[in-house]
């Protein structure tokens, strides 16, 4: 029987269905000539504000950029530490070192695999000291000032940002927010006593447009969010070489403008981003309700009543990671698997002088995490294959492991 693949992700039907307005965009470009800033920039920047429910967006080249040109904007200074996660793409502590800044670390919640609030309140009251001079919190490891916190709001759902915040007020610290995968996604704070969109929370927040993402260009791209106007001004400086009036350079910027033709398809895409979100999380109900009527011995994810996540990816934590992922793999099932080298272990953060063990909740969720085919047009009967794939080889496994474990039994 000829089994057909279900793929981990689907970028050809959300652009067939949507290639003649697409195209539109195009053929509007070279008929204007406009491919570099412009209204379609302008028209995006204005509408995905709104969707954020902030001030302000500032269209950038790639969400790397964008979280760079946030820590500048928001005043990172040399050498300065910024807390992030240690499970996270490592766009996240690359904009930190090119932004001038010192990545540390904070393990991560084991239930959300988001900031342990309670690992950052640790870190701040036990590994920092005030220096009396400066008045500044200053890392006892590093022996640098603490500026900044970057949440990951990771596979689309929130951090918990009531206590991030709450800690980062008691000591001075500026909260960008790491929306990259977050777009759509909102957070109940009960300090406000409402509903807040990702990009809406921190001080900045920093979104990609990488193809994959919920709202994806055809192409790089990249925005940063804000309700400080200053920020925002600070941003346009520099994303486009330091200047606001051509050839009137304020100060050493960068070439990282987003395309007027990117734009213009997310301005398309944007229209169709809150249908996108809602399908994503109907399936996600019905992976959660497909596992849990199969029993199958998978950790699910975890959905706190603070968050409504947006499933840019679906994760669970399994044994034999590795084993699983290339049975579903002959099965014709895509997969992926984010992150499996927490960043404190990476090569390129050597020099930070962490080692296994440092970290352990990221470490041990790092080699269990797996993700499963997510996107808003996978059908139930997709769905279906994958649980019942992932039941028939846990199933097997199980067995497997109770005759290897009679048969010991029996040798001794």
């Amino acid at each position: 029987m000829n089994i057909k693949s279900i793929p981990f992700l689907d970028l050809v039907s959300p652009h067939m269905e949507l290639k003649a307005e697409l195209c539109e965009v195009f053929q509007s470009a070279l008929e204007t000539g406009g491919f570099v800033g412009g209204p379609m920039v302008e028209t995006f920047e204005s509408e995905f504000a709104a969707y954020c429910e902030a001030k302000f967006c500032v269209g950038v080249g790639s969400g790397t950029d964008a979280l760079t040109f946030a820590l500048l904007a928001t005043g990172l200074k040399a050498g300065d530490v910024v807390l992030t996660v240690p499970n996270t793409f490592i766009a996240t502590t690359e904009a930190i070192s090119q932004a001038g800044g010192t990545p540390d670390f904070v393990d991560i919640n084991e239930q959300t695999y988001n900031m342990d609030v309670d690992k950052l309140a640790e870190y701040l009251e036990t590994q920092c000291y005030v220096d009396q001079q400066s008045g500044n919190l200053v890392s006892r490891k590093l022996q640098k000032p603490v500026s900044a916190v970057i949440p990951v709001h990771l596979y689309g759902q929130p951090a918990d940002m009531d206590p991030i915040l709450a800690l980062a007020e008691r000591y001075g610290l500026t909260v960008i927010e790491d929306a990259c995968q977050a777009h759509g996604a909102r957070y109940h704070s009960s300090r406000q006593q409402r509903w807040q969109t990702a990009g809406s929370i921190g001080r900045a927040a920093a979104f990609s447009f990488y193809p994959g993402k919920n709202l994806g260009a055809c192409g790089e791209g990249g925005a940063v969010t804000t309700n400080d106007e200053s920020v925002a001004r600070h941003i346009r400086m520099l994303r486009d070489h330091g200047q606001l009036q051509k050839y009137y350079h304020q100060l050493p910027g960068y070439n990282g403008r987003l395309d007027a033709i990117q734009a213009g398809i997310l301005n398309i895409k944007l229209k169709r981003l809150q249908e996108w979100n809602k399908k994503r999380r109907e399936a996600a109900a019905r992976y959660l309700a497909l596992f849990r009527a199969a029993g199958a011995d998978v950790v699910m994810p975890h959905n706190p009543a603070w968050a409504k996540s947006v499933y840019h990816l679906f994760v669970i934590r399994v044994q034999n990671r590795q084993e699983l992922q290339k049975y579903l793999s002959q099965e014709k099932i895509g997969t992926g698997i984010h992150y499996p080298v927490p960043l404190h272990l990476q090569n390129a953060y050597q020099g930070l002088g962490y080692a296994e063990g440092d970290f352990p909740v990221a470490e041990r969720v790092a080699s269990e995490l797996l993700s499963l085919p997510m996107f808003p047009q996978i059908t139930e009967e997709q769905q279906r294959r994958v649980v019942e794939s992932i039941l028939n080889f846990t199933n097997e496994n199980a067995l497997q492991s109770k005759r290897a474990g009679r048969y010991v039994f029996a040798a001794s």
